[in-house]
């Protein structure tokens, strides 16, 4: 099994990085992998089983099925439905943590998965800097924040 934790310190509260990142969908607007993403069947994108469809900018298809929301923790985990790359068993948690002094919010994306013998370094790295670090420059991109 392979782990990947990553984090950072974004400097704003976490009740706006949270109205944010708690929509399920909303990746496509600051995520710069992803092109576009629609919830399947119509459902909201905060119900627990929903499943979000997207395509990243390089055309490939990626779904994933939401699996806890707490607005109460700040966190949501995730699952890896169908993807072209080799990630198997693929559960991410987000979770945010007030930082008071401040009031700035400590973000923690936790991935775990296996991969065929021999991908593991590549796809942590892949995983880790492409999409986790990625998406926390993109955040503070879209949230015009700085680190």
């Amino acid at each position: 099994m392979v782990k990947v934790l990553k984090s950072t310190i974004l400097d704003a509260p976490i009740d706006a990085v949270w109205e944010v990142l708690r929509d399920f969908n909303g990746h496509d607007r600051w995520h710069p992998a992803v092109a576009d993403s629609e919830i399947e069947r119509g459902r909201a994108s905060d119900i627990v089983g929903c499943i979000r469809k997207f395509h990243l900018q390089d055309g490939s298809l990626l779904r994933e099925q939401l699996m806890t929301l707490s607005d109460i923790d700040a966190a949501y985990s995730y699952c890896l439905l169908d993807t072209p790359v080799p990630l198997f068993n693929y559960v991410s948690h987000v979770r945010l943590f007030p930082v008071t002094d401040g009031d700035r919010t400590f973000w923690q994306w936790e991935g775990n998965f296996s991969t065929p013998a021999g991908e593991e370094t590549r796809l942590q790295a892949l995983v880790g800097t492409e999409i986790y670090e990625a998406g926390f420059e993109a955040i503070r991109n879209h949230m015009q924040v700085a680190a």
